[in-house]
């Protein structure tokens, strides 16, 4: 059976505080559409729509209660739009991951048939924790012949300008042995937080092997490598931790990049999967479901359309990141390079021109890896390109990674600065807050989950070349 998680995004998790939080100091509660994102081997319901309670829907009480018309009509609302039903109900003086009542459990299990027969989804339970605005959640799977039995989420998360995650209560995530001097620097919950993601890291090349060697480090626990490609001599001065013996054998870049992690790593159960998938396969894509959240170290125009998909719709922030040198003739002129988080209500990775969509199906069919179609491109083209060094790979790792971490840690309350352009000749900084442009398709697809149909799965010809010459 797969794990079982939820997602929403900061608008939705606001609505519900104004509508769950109560003067009077009783519960309340509220149905919510989902939409389900499945992943190689989790579930995750992404909450989409509220469908507030009208006058004579529920009997507010001290305790609260719902009518039959008001969840049929959540039901209705939910088929209509191919999603199914959550309830979420407040505990309003707990603190942390909220537990079952009696009276809530029997309300929850006794709709749950009528739930996935009326909508086609099985029913997904929420309480919200009023003392610290945390959450828990469940779904509900038939466990026999008329009885229900909830299976409970590892995580809630919530995506804003902030990553927010709430978690039942559980072993230590993290070592004071080993990480004391992080722990001390942001404290034991946040490290909690930290050591209970799983991360994605699409590219394990010269920013993305230096990537994984710091969130192995800084105490992350969970990490799944995508990268189809070999190591070769021309990537040694570049990419860490790979040797002339990995270059000779053309090892899997992603597996040096696992295998040096797991022996670097200071989180007490630590984990490195390792995959050749690219990100627009279909195993690539599955795998990447799974994830809290992705680093994007791809420099192709396919990858990044597909990591742009997942950001939105199925509510996984992206880092991305790049390198332009700009070597001169007889003097260097300089190099930038960039980091920005990709996510909703922040501008995306096509609005911020990070790849281009006209070369998207190129990309897929494998002719960006064919010099002769690359010599047709323009002079100026960034695939043209392939200046660097390891330490301005080294820099844009290092901004890629504070970008997680201030969105999980925000220090003095900030988790978004906007885009940030670094440039070496003048050592200034550029910030880009824009939001997307008018009528972007990928804020478009926000909370749209399996649903809206995207990251499209496609044939990947250079990935499929280059395993196969492995």
């Amino acid at each position: 059976m797969r794990s079982f998680s939820a997602a929403f995004t900061a608008g939705i998790h606001t609505a519900l505080l104004t509508h769950l939080t109560r003067d009077d100091g009783d519960e309340d509660l509220t149905f919510v559409v989902w939409k389900p994102s499945v992943g190689a081997g989790r579930e995750t319901a992404i909450l989409t729509d509220l469908v507030l309670p009208l006058s004579g829907d529920r009997q507010v009480h001290g305790n609260v209660s719902f009518q039959s018309q008001y969840f049929l009509r959540a039901c209705n609302v939910a088929a209509d739009i191919g999603g199914g039903i959550a309830l979420i109900h407040s505990h309003p003086g707990a603190r942390s991951w909220p537990k079952l009542s009696s009276d809530d459990f029997n309300a929850e299990a006794g709709h749950a048939a009528q739930a996935l027969a009326l909508t086609g989804h099985p029913l997904v339970g929420l309480t919200l924790a009023g003392g610290s605005k945390e959450y828990s959640a469940r779904i509900w799977r038939r466990a026999e012949e008329r009885r229900w039995e909830p299976q409970w989420a590892d995580k809630v998360r919530v995506i804003g300008d902030r990553l927010e995650v709430s978690m039942p209560k559980g072993p230590e995530r993290y070592s004071q042995r080993y990480q004391r001097r992080t722990i001390d620097s942001w404290g034991t919950g946040v490290q909690q937080t930290i050591g209970s993601l799983r991360v994605g890291v699409v590219g394990a090349g010269s920013v993305g092997s230096q990537i994984v060697e710091a969130l192995a480090r800084t105490g992350f626990g969970d990490l799944v490598i995508l990268d189809y490609d070999s190591v070769e001599n021309h990537n040694l001065d570049r990419i860490l931790n790979a040797t002339v013996e990995h270059a000779n054998g053309a090892a899997p870049k992603a597996e040096v990049a696992a295998a040096a992690a797991k022996m670097h790593a200071t989180h007490p159960n630590f984990n490195a999967a390792w995959s050749e998938a690219s990100a627009i396969e279909a195993r690539g894509i599955e795998l990447l479901k799974d994830c809290d959240l992705i680093f994007s170290c791809v420099d192709r125009p396919a990858g990044r359309a597909a990591l742009n998909a997942l950001a939105y719709a199925h509510l996984i922030p992206v880092i991305d990141g790049g390198v332009l040198v700009s070597p001169g003739r007889n003097m260097m002129r300089g190099a930038e390079w960039r980091a920005h988080v990709a996510a909703p209500g922040r501008r995306c990775l096509e609005c911020l021109g990070q790849f281009d969509p006209g070369l998207v199906q190129a990309d897929r069919d494998g002719l960006l890896a064919d010099p002769s179609y690359i010599d047709q491109l323009p002079d100026d083209s960034p695939l043209k390109r392939n200046e660097n060094v390891f330490a301005f790979s080294a820099a844009v790792s290092a901004q890629q990674v504070l970008a997680a971490l201030r969105m999980i840690v925000a220090p003095a309350g900030v988790g978004d600065i906007g885009a940030q352009t670094f440039h070496f000749a003048s050592g200034t900084v550029d910030l880009d807050t824009r939001g997307c442009e008018p009528g972007c398709l990928y804020q478009g697809m926000t909370a749209a989950a399996d649903g809206g149909g995207r990251p499209t799965v496609h044939r990947h010809v250079s990935a499929e070349l280059s395993r196969a010459e492995r």
